[in-house]
């Protein structure tokens, strides 16, 4: 049936395509991390077993998300975004740890279970609707323009339905887990190009949608959507805070930035929208980036361990340029791109008019400042630290330094990104680029101009360098680094790698529970609604056993309670 009603929808694409200001721009973002990846994939997946079929999952990927991004009614969505979860599954299967199975089938499960919620949820816009009967209704029924008030019961389950497949997608709590685990486990282009771009992409211009020209939103819904968004910036920068694998940490990160997102939609105003969907398209910017960087110094160091890695930057110095300054873009250091979209999404969280804005206020401004704190560990650790026994042997070779051109060019141009959507943010008309989500004017409290501020930035770093220069006019006696009178070279066991940055903060308080029952997964809710199930499997295991007798127990029970029924 699915693919009849594709077939139909390319003979006679009236009714079944459209396209809106922001769906443009997303696809052409969208198209921007396809050309990207596939040139980065050109080095890192060369020598892959079936490589073929990693470049026809990829293309497929990428026609998939245009077919949810033009989509008119709820079918051609639904069937373009279940193709989706199936390439998830297959793409992120290409990766080579011993984890990597059970990762895709988490993410299939976790996607898929949402994607059925998703469908139970068009199922009862078209029963509260009643605006056709049949399946043709069902097929024609427009996603734009409908203005479902969530006053009934139905309503506001259909729009939960609609949050939870676009929260699965985009990697909000409490669907997030398959994020870092994907990270960690799929191979590097994979997890660039669909956690860290399209699947953010798609999820949040799900919800966006959904919550801007399907349903009308009330007071306590918008709420519920900045505590959502609040609570996924807080808890996932401090899981990150203490990861060890340079991916699954920035993984974490991932879906943390989420929450900027929810925060931003959730304040229902233009403005906050707008730096919400402006969050949206910076995210997918700096994160491609900095999976596309780490991944290079992963493959440089030959482990993604953070304890085995260190002083990479006269290796690869190129990457840590990109790595830099994407990382001072997802912290929302001025002037980058991040900055600019955050700054939005707090004066939003400022203008909403909830009673709790200031709580949500803390909490993205929190995020951003330990974010921050994070990217520092990793930088140190991966670039800047003591280098691992294994590294100096890169180091110490010099043909492995330097940077491929297929891994430079998508680095250069997501890092030149970066910058320039940041240094010229107040020249973008968000009210055109995002309609019809955002329709009014974007009236902001604060006053934020980018040009001069980074005029005055470079002013500033210009003046410190020259200070700098004026310190080191005296030649300087360069030794080995050494702690506490001890050379690093003699005492190895001295190096500081990094790793144990942040570690008393699992030790304090409240905070030590919180982090051991992470470690026990009992935030995850994919393993524990596998316990769940296991649980009824073992009561069914004990009901069925075998025994003639038991199964003429159940028979009498069944037949007394079936009596009192009837009786």
């Amino acid at each position: 049936m699915s693919f009849k009603l594709i077939v139909d929808a390319l003979k006679n694409p009236d009714g079944f395509f459209a396209s809106t200001p922001l769906s443009l721009l997303c696809a052409a973002f969208a198209a921007l991390f396809f050309i990207l990846i596939v040139i980065y994939s050109i080095k890192h997946m060369k020598g892959r077993k079936g490589i073929w079929r990693y470049y026809i999952y990829t293309i497929a990927t990428f026609a998939s998300t245009l077919g949810v991004l033009f989509a008119a009614n709820f079918m051609i969505l639904l069937i373009f975004w279940g193709f989706l979860g199936l390439l998830l599954y297959l793409m992120i299967a290409f990766g080579r740890k011993e984890g990597t199975p059970a990762t895709a089938r988490k993410a299939l499960i976790i996607v898929g279970a949402t994607d059925v919620l998703m469908l139970f949820g068009i199922v009862l816009i078209w029963k509260i609707t009643a605006g056709s009967s049949g399946f043709q209704g069902l097929l024609h029924m427009p996603i734009t323009g409908m203005g479902i008030p969530l006053s009934g019961t139905a309503s506001v389950i259909a729009y939960l339905c609609f949050a939870s497949a676009a929260f699965a997608k985009a990697g909000a709590m409490p669907f997030h887990t398959w994020v870092p685990d994907t990270a960690e486990n799929a191979p590097t282009p994979v997890t660039a190009y669909l956690p860290a771009s399209l699947d953010k992409l798609l999820g949040i211009y799900l919800l966006a949608r959904v919550t801007l020209d399907v349903f009308q939103m009330t007071p306590t819904m918008n709420t519920i959507l900045m505590a959502i968004g609040s609570i996924t910036i807080v808890a996932a920068v401090m899981m990150a805070l203490i990861q060890h694998d340079l991916k699954r940490l920035l993984g974490y990160h991932a879906v943390s930035q989420v929450g900027y997102m929810v925060l931003g939609i959730g304040t229902g105003n233009p403005i906050g929208i707008a730096g919400g969907l402006f969050h949206m398209f910076n995210h997918a910017i700096y994160k491609s980036c900095l999976f596309l960087s780490g991944g290079a110094a992963e493959r440089k160091a030959g482990t993604g361990n953070l304890a085995q890695m260190g002083g990479l930057v006269k290796a690869i110095p190129l990457v840590f340029m990109t790595f830099l300054i994407a990382s001072l873009a997802i912290s929302g250091v001025p002037p980058m791109n991040g900055f600019a979209s955050k700054w939005l999404v707090y004066q939003g969280v400022i203008t909403s008019g909830d009673s709790l804005w200031v709580l949500w206020l803390i909490a993205a401004m929190l995020g951003s400042a330990l974010t921050l704190a994070s990217f520092m560990k990793l930088i140190h650790t991966v670039f800047l630290g003591q280098p691992s026994e294994g590294v100096k042997k890169i180091l110490a070779d010099k043909k492995q330094k330097g940077t491929g051109l297929s891994t430079a060019i998508p680095l250069v141009v997501l890092s030149a990104l970066c910058v320039s959507i940041g240094v010229f943010a107040w020249k973008i008309p968000f009210g055109a680029l995002f309609r019809p989500e955002v329709s009014g004017p974007i009236d902001s409290p604060g006053i934020w101009q980018s040009g001069t501020a980074t005029l005055m930035l470079i002013a500033g770093l210009v003046i410190g360098y020259l200070i700098y220069l004026a310190g080191t006019l005296k030649k300087a006696r360069v030794v080995e680094p050494f702690v506490g009178g001890e050379t690093l070279e003699e005492n190895p066991d001295m190096r500081v790698s990094g790793v144990d940055f942040y570690k008393t903060i699992m030790e304090l308080g409240l905070l030590k529970g919180i982090y051991r029952w992470a470690e026990k997964k009992l935030f995850d809710l994919y393993v524990v609604a596998g316990k769940f199930v296991a649980g009824f499997g073992v009561i069914f295991s004990f009901m069925h056993n075998g025994i003639l007798s038991r199964y003429f127990l159940w028979f009498i029970i069944g037949l007394v309670v079936l009596c009192i029924v009837l009786i």
